[in-house]
């Protein structure tokens, strides 16, 4: 197994392991960690698709990461938004 083969079943493994933790309801989908887990695992697949690229694959990894970073951007602005009603009591 190559080096980036590794790197690629780690970014799959990160994935599965969010998308299994929703599922038994021990991960919060608008959780941060959810969202950094699916980010790392999709750029990690994307590296792997550098050295054996599939179209298919980089489609829904480019889609993966944009969602990741959506979820995160979601994540800090309901921070900020909590952080502020708390100085508002």
């Amino acid at each position: 197994m190559e080096w980036f083969d590794v790197v690629g079943t780690v970014g799959v493994a990160l994935i599965v392991y969010a998308y299994a933790g929703t599922q038994m309801r021990r991960m919060n989908p608008e959780g941060l960690q959810y969202s950094i887990l699916n980010l790392v695992g999709a750029v990690l697949i994307t590296v792997s698709l550098n050295y054996a690229f599939n179209m298919a694959s980089f489609i829904i990894e480019i889609f993966w990461i944009i969602f990741s970073l959506w979820g995160i951007w979601r994540w800090i602005q309901n921070r900020k938004r909590r952080q502020g009603d708390v100085a508002e009591k």
